[in-house]
């Protein structure tokens, strides 16, 4: 099975990278090529069964954590916005009331539809809260200076919402006796919310800032640094380890790191941007990787999860209602444009996140039978999301893009 698996994954990786033109022309994103590649896979193998997926719970963890960790410190990159709160007033009202109205409805939707239990469809709408505009190329920041306000405020949302995702998780786990609230919910409100978020992102920023500074003061020397890798990888591992050591949210600190790196190192002659230029390109290399891997394997695993018509009506609802009505009541039109507020409404993309968030889950004692729904639920709607988000992302935003033209706004 293993080696069929990776005779099969490297056939599949090795004729996408030499079809990138084709696919690069096709009016869908790549994302819906790798679904479709991994549930040809797993039609041919067979796809893990739930109780397989639950008994390796622990490597998915490692894995799905990696990924995310690896894909935030890329999208903090290519945003070059100050660290002001009216900068970010957007992305925080969408990581922030915008997904606690998001869970809220989901729970709601799979308490009726799914039949869960309140704790059980909370510990769902939570595992699904985070976004991912990886799986989407079409609405990410194309550069650091890019300033469009559609793709700003979506990148950001995807880069503080994997973080900011982890508290509802929490509370989740505990209501349903897997994680201890505290009296009253006190250890929840300080060491999975208060602390995580609001050290992780002070953590994060002070991270970003020293080592941009430093990156800085070479670059002022003259001397030439030529293993970006290294400072990506390293930005990665650093920022990791010291979430560990504080308690903090490691995708808040690997976010908030990768987004304040580049904000000292300015953009003109004989600045950094040789060595911007650089990173970009490894954490982009970087995200592939990861878009192709995790949507891959999401397209093996559908075979081997049950699929029912409850399952389809809570991804669909989820999608193209829970979403954009959340999004439509928190941010309103004196922060946003209507035709912009549409958009980002209709971006809610499933998908790494929310792949972590469930591995997480499993690997802290949720069991059959609600461990199986939470997989099946998750997966389908993980697939819907990139079906519908593909198909859609590169008509909608070049219909954006025009107007914009027109309007002379890009």
């Amino acid at each position: 099975m293993l080696t069929a698996s990776l005779l099969l994954f490297g056939t599949l990786l090795l004729a996408l990278a030499l079809a990138e033109g084709p696919v690069r022309r096709l009016p869908l994103t790549p994302a819906l090529i790798y679904l479709a590649a991994g549930g040809l896979a797993g039609a041919l193998l067979g796809g893990p069964s739930p109780a397989l997926i639950q008994q390796h719970a622990l490597p998915l963890t490692v894995a799905t954590e990696f990924a995310v960790l690896v894909s935030l410190v890329a999208v903090g990159l290519r945003l070059r916005v100050p660290p002001t709160l009216a900068s970010w007033r957007v992305a925080w009202l969408l990581a922030g009331p915008g997904m606690v109205l998001t869970i809220v409805l989901a729970a709601a939707a799979g308490h009726w539809l799914l039949a869960l239990s309140w704790p059980a469809a909370w510990l769902l709408a939570a595992i699904l809260a985070p976004t991912d505009p990886v799986l989407a190329s079409e609405v990410q920041i194309r550069s650091d200076a890019d300033r469009d306000a559609v793709r700003l405020a979506i990148s950001a949302e995807g880069g503080l919402n994997d973080g900011t995702a982890l508290p509802a998780v929490m509370l989740g786990l505990g209501l349903l006796g897997l994680h201890s609230l505290g009296e009253h919910g006190r250890h929840w409100w300080w060491t999975d919310l208060a602390w995580p978020i609001g050290g992780g992102l002070l953590l994060g920023v002070a991270l970003g800032s020293l080592l941009g500074l430093a990156l800085q003061s070479r670059l002022r020397r003259d001397q030439g640094l030529s293993w970006d890798e290294l400072v990506y990888v390293g930005t990665v591992a650093l920022a990791y380890g010291l979430a560990r050591a504080t308690g903090t949210s490691a995708f808040v600190v690997a976010f908030a790191a990768g987004a304040t790196l580049l904000l000292p190192i300015p953009i003109g002659p004989e600045s950094g941007d040789g060595l911007r230029a650089r990173l970009h390109a490894f954490g982009g290399r970087c995200e592939r990787l990861v878009e192709a891997s995790a949507v891959m394997a999401v397209g093996v695993a559908l075979n081997g999860v049950p699929f029912t018509l409850p399952v389809l009506l809570f991804a669909l609802l989820l999608v193209l209602v829970l979403r954009p009505l959340s999004v439509l009541l928190v941010v309103r039109e004196r922060s946003m444009p209507r035709r912009q507020r549409r958009l980002v409404a209709w971006f809610g993309i499933r998908g790494v996140g929310s792949l972590f968030y469930l591995a997480y889950a499993l690997q802290h004692g949720v069991t059959d039978p609600l461990a199986t729904t939470l997989i099946a639920a998750t997966l389908w709607c993980v697939a819907i999301s990139i079906v519908l988000h593909g198909v859609s992302a590169t008509p909608l935003m070049a219909a954006y893009h025009r107007r914009q033209r027109r309007e002379g706004r890009a």
